[in-house]
């Protein structure tokens, strides 16, 4: 079949996008990335936990990592039935909503016939149920990106298996964008009648993204000339085998943007603001689309090789992930890697509240510690040691001084730790923009000897709510500086006071804690 291309003869075009005026761009702070993860085996799907953690589905080993900033990977399931094979194996995977209620966790993967839909919890992972099956399936073009929109809807991408004709049949599920209720039935409004086919016409869907007002895009592979990102609209038909790119045919959607497939070929995909964020895999760069017009930039141009997906966090961060190991890359030693950026200063990412503890600001500690020694000061801490392990950092994450409990030490492993209970320091009070996005970012420690367990903990709490926390285990725990964030957009409009506690609830246990450049951000 002749394909209906662009007369255009430019690498890179941009169409002007309906959307509210009112938008702003991200803003990104790409010079401060923060490795999350590495060592990762064909990382594909990412979907964020309630505690901001992330879940990573790998490929071909059909196992899912949590990952989280400070932490190794932990594989928490391995999905059974996967049947790796190209680019077929465990791809997207998305949380519930109500995940706080169902605890469901759902992937799509290749199966020995099709490709398929399953959900189960982690608890058991092995208990898989089948939502939804008879996704053709082929060695290439498998689709396999799964998300929840606004709506509460599952949405999957699926590609035409290496068959052009399924895109537009609506009979196949190939090619198409799906809707379905969370149980994988049908959503009455879908607009094929009892069909979970939300759009059709499209050759290999891999990115997935809503704006804050709740519309739709996604990526696009083409074949030899054009990839695309596409403005989603239910029943809409994408052209596909007829059209690649803009073809000027009344009865298809044209795209929004086109590039050349040696720029793009665009896989996951984040909307933060007015922003599209796309990850390139042969293009091996972080595409910005804005959702209100205008020619599109790069950033991180061959900084980590082929990107498989970019997610937005709870936190207003950036993540994005490589793909170096499925075949077609040169990975480095670290690969695969899932990666981090802040938001930015200046507009949208606007500072409410900033302390380095390089100057007394009023935090004051509560008069009504139970903890008998070790209570939280601010100061240049003195460091201790234990078999050859910090317990008690020496240094700050930045300047001379920080929120440590026990500063005066001793050298003494112990000597002046947290004992006998709880303490806890306030910040001086903070009044919140209302109406915004607010992030708390800090920098912190928690360490232990091996006689500590789940009663040890550094928690920091708003308004009598734990917004974060690291418990103790029975394991010796070193101190190092980890960086972490928290959502405080609960809060917004409201005048606060951080709480920052310490607490040793274990029997005769060692717990030393620190807090550093504690920041909130607007966006």
């Amino acid at each position: 079949m002749v394909l209906i291309r662009t007369l255009l003869a430019t690498t890179l075009i941009a169409t002007a996008i309906q959307a509210p005026a009112h938008a702003a761009p991200a803003n990104i702070d790409f010079t401060r990335p923060e490795v999350v993860a590495s060592g990762l085996q064909i990382p594909w799907g990412l979907a964020f936990l309630p505690d901001g953690s992330a879940l990573v589905s790998e490929r071909n080993s059909a196992r899912i990592v949590q990952v989280r900033p400070g932490s190794a990977p932990v594989e928490v399931a391995r999905v059974p039935g996967v049947v790796p094979g190209g680019e077929g194996g465990l791809l997207g995977i998305a949380v519930s909503p109500t995940y706080a209620q169902d605890r469901f966790v759902y992937a799509y993967h290749t199966a020995a016939s099709d490709n398929r839909i399953v959900r189960f919890t982690l608890a058991s992972p092995t208990a898989t149920t089948v939502i939804r099956s008879g996704i053709p399936k082929s060695s290439i073009h498998n689709g396999g990106r799964l998300a929840f929109g606004p709506d509460g809807m599952l949405y999957a991408s699926t590609g035409d298996a290496n068959n052009t004709g399924n895109a537009q049949n609506v009979q196949s599920l190939g090619g198409k964008i799906l809707r379905m209720r969370p149980d994988g039935t049908v959503p009455p409004d879908n607009p094929f009648g009892g069909s979970p086919v939300y759009t059709l016409g499209h050759r290999n869907v891999q990115g997935l993204a809503w704006t804050a007002a709740g519309q739709m895009y996604a990526t696009e592979f083409g074949q030899n000339t054009w990839d695309e990102v596409n403005q989603i609209v239910a029943g809409g038909n994408y052209g596909w085998p007829i059209v690649e790119g803009n073809g000027g045919d009344p009865r298809f959607r044209n795209p929004i943007v086109t590039w050349s497939t040696s720029e793009a070929s665009p896989s996951g995909a984040a909307i933060i603001a007015d922003t599209l964020f796309a990850a390139a895999l042969r293009g091996t760069r972080l595409w910005r689309v804005s959702v209100t017009g205008g020619s599109p930039d790069s950033v991180l141009r061959g900084t980590y090789g082929r990107l498989r997906h970019a997610a937005a966090a709870p936190d207003g961060y950036l993540w994005i992930m490589t793909s170096n190991r499925d075949g077609r890359g040169t990975p480095s030693a670290q690969d695969d890697r899932v990666v981090r950026f802040p938001p930015g200063g200046g507009p949208g990412g606007e500072t409410v509240f900033e302390d380095d503890f390089e100057t007394d600001k009023g935090w004051t500690t509560d008069p009504g510690d139970t903890a008998t020694s070790g209570r939280w000061e601010r100061g240049d801490p003195e460091q201790t040691t234990n078999a050859g392990a910090v317990i008690q950092l020496g240094t700050t994450a930045g300047g001379a001084n920080d929120l440590v409990t026990g500063r005066t030490a001793g050298a003494q492993v112990g000597a002046n730790d947290v004992d006998g209970g709880l303490t806890t320091i306030r910040s001086p009070q903070i009044t919140l923009p209302a109406a915004t996005r607010l992030t708390l970012s800090f920098s912190a420690y928690l360490a232990h000897l091996n006689n500590a367990s789940s009663a040890d903990y550094l928690r920091v709490r708003v308004a009598g709510t734990t917004v974060f926390e690291r418990l103790g285990s029975a394991t010796q725990v070193a101190g190092s500086w980890q960086p972490a964030t928290a959502d405080l957009t609960a809060f917004a409009g409201q005048t606060i006071q951080l709480e920052v506690q310490a607490n040793d609830g274990a029997t005769a246990s060692l717990v030393e804690a620190g807090v550093d450049n504690v920041r909130i951000t607007k966006s």
